[in-house]
């Protein structure tokens, strides 16, 4: 079995990681970590965002934009409200894509690795195919989305205000658990597919395919842990919109900082660096 990697400035991984897929195999190694392990993702996402606070501000930056231009989408099409939440969550992994980059390249200076900037060239094949994966599902969920809209609302689509009211007055109790299954659904498989993919395929130019196979299995693996996490992505991005989109500036920032640590001690660095 693989020894656990150690983290940066000496720390290592929580002392119940074990590797569940040997490193002999045609997969990376899988760790199980200890289920409060985000908060430490966190941590050293935040001292990433300190050490490169510029790169940290233009991205999220972006991310309180797609969040002002989701809000006023939302005003006028309220029955798209999961689906286009959905695709808030689906372009946040490819826009920090730099952020990956740069987190990286703080880790390799740290431990005395030199040139670390990997290319992107030959890698965008496996991210767009997974783009496209990710794009085929947010299609299907906002189809889903009008069509329990239109079974409820068949007197026509409520506005965002009328959504609202309904929705906090729970008068159609019926809507919300169908909705909210469906959701949760659709959410699970969008987290399950995503949480280590992408940072996978820049960093091993993994295919698309074998990415999101091996993103499930590190789910299944981490079950206690992945579900802390995905609350704590879901938390940072209710937090960014209660505060007028200004929180994401600083949030989305950390969380994709923090998603390069997941990804390097759930999965593991690659043994060959492009």
């Amino acid at each position: 079995m693989s020894e656990p990697t150690n983290g940066r400035d000496g720390d290592s991984a929580a002392p119940d990681i074990r590797m569940v897929i040997d490193q002999k195999s045609a997969f990376p190694p899988v760790a199980r970590l200890g289920a409060f392990r985000p908060f430490h993702w966190l941590y050293l996402g935040w001292q990433d965002f300190r050490a490169e606070p510029l790169a940290g501000l233009m991205y999220g930056i972006c991310f309180a934009v797609m969040g002002g231009v989701l809000k006023l989408t939302l005003a006028n099409a309220p029955q798209y409200l999961s689906a286009l939440t959905c695709g808030f969550l689906l372009v946040g992994p490819l826009l920090a894509l730099g952020l990956y980059d740069v987190s990286r390249r703080i880790e390799n200076l740290r431990s005395g690795m030199i040139g670390s900037v990997f290319s992107m060239s030959g890698r965008w094949s496996n991210i767009g195919t997974f783009a496209v994966v990710l794009a085929v599902i947010m299609m299907v969920w906002a189809r889903a989305s009008l069509v329990i809209f239109a079974l409820f609302y068949n007197k026509g689509m409520p506005t965002m205000e009328g959504f609202l009211a309904k929705l906090f007055s729970l008068e159609n109790v019926e809507f919300l658990v169908v909705y909210a299954c469906i959701g949760f659904i659709f959410a699970s498989l969008v987290f399950a597919i995503s949480w280590v993919s992408i940072p996978l395929m820049l960093d091993r130019d993994t295919d698309a395919i074998t990415a999101m196979i091996i993103s499930i299995v590190a789910l299944f693996v981490n079950v206690p842990l992945t579900m802390i996490w995905g609350l704590t992505i879901v938390s940072f991005v209710v937090l960014g919109f209660m505060t007028w989109n200004l929180g994401f500036i600083i949030a989305m920032p950390i969380i994709g900082h923090a998603t390069w640590h997941a990804y390097r001690e759930v999965v593991g660095p690659s043994d060959h660096r492009a």
